[in-house]
């Protein structure tokens, strides 16, 4: 049975929703984390409800924060601990994403991810998993786990934003070419990429307004 993730919202401006943006937090954070991003883009995306799940585990590593699944080199997991926990959040997240599609009568094509480091290794596993693409993925700071099960598993290829700060000392900036090489050999056409310079981990402005761009498009605002 998969596990009930508690969830930060955001209404739509327009109080009308025609879309949803969901946000994936990092390893050790929680929804609250990623959820004040909708503040500076609600104005345009006035349409769009935000929602902001905390992972389904209790973080080893952050004792106030969640997890998706462990990691081995925090929190002393074995490499199969993690990919069972990958696994598993992975059926957590399936389930979740049903459950927002019904209860706001939204279709795959309406729906947003937005994926921050562990929450953007979850949206590159997860989606490309299900059989109807969402309108997209904006990935920042995270990488592909588990790339040579790809193109055996791919169901469908929702158009993918990489975005990475090349000042990042957690997850090191040759993980966005490695990712965006290994989703074109898995057959990916609609692949883009920004590059923040001057960042770490995290998310600056600049890699922001190309996310907004990117899914104002895909979201049929532009």
């Amino acid at each position: 049975m998969s596990r009930v993730l508690e969830t930060k919202r955001r209404e739509p401006l327009s109080g009308e929703t025609r879309s949803a943006v969901i946000f994936l937090h990092g390893y050790g954070a929680n929804g609250a984390d990623l959820i004040g991003l909708a503040d500076p883009l609600a104005e345009h995306l006035p349409d769009t409800l935000f929602l902001s799940p905390d992972a389904p585990e209790a973080c080893a590593g952050a004792p106030f924060g969640f997890q998706w699944f462990p990691i081995s080199w925090i929190d002393g997991s074995s490499e199969e601990e993690s990919r069972q926990g990958l696994y598993r959040a992975a059926d957590d997240l399936n389930a979740y994403l049903d459950g927002v599609m019904v209860d706001e009568d939204l279709l795959p094509e309406q729906v947003m991810i937005f994926g921050f480091s562990q929450g953007t290794m979850m949206s590159l596993h997860v989606l490309p998993r299900r059989e109807d693409p969402v309108a997209g993925i904006c990935a920042f700071s995270g990488r592909l786990l588990e790339p040579d099960l790809l193109t055996d598993e791919v169901r469908s290829r929702p158009p993918v934003l990489l975005v990475h700060g090349d000042q990042d000392d957690v997850v090191p900036i040759q993980s966005l070419p490695a990712t965006a090489t290994a989703l074109q050999e898995a057959g990916w056409e609609d692949v883009y990429a920004h590059v923040m310079k001057g960042t770490g981990h995290g998310i600056a402005p600049d890699g922001l307004q190309v996310a907004l761009a990117f899914m104002r498009d895909r979201l049929g605002y532009s």
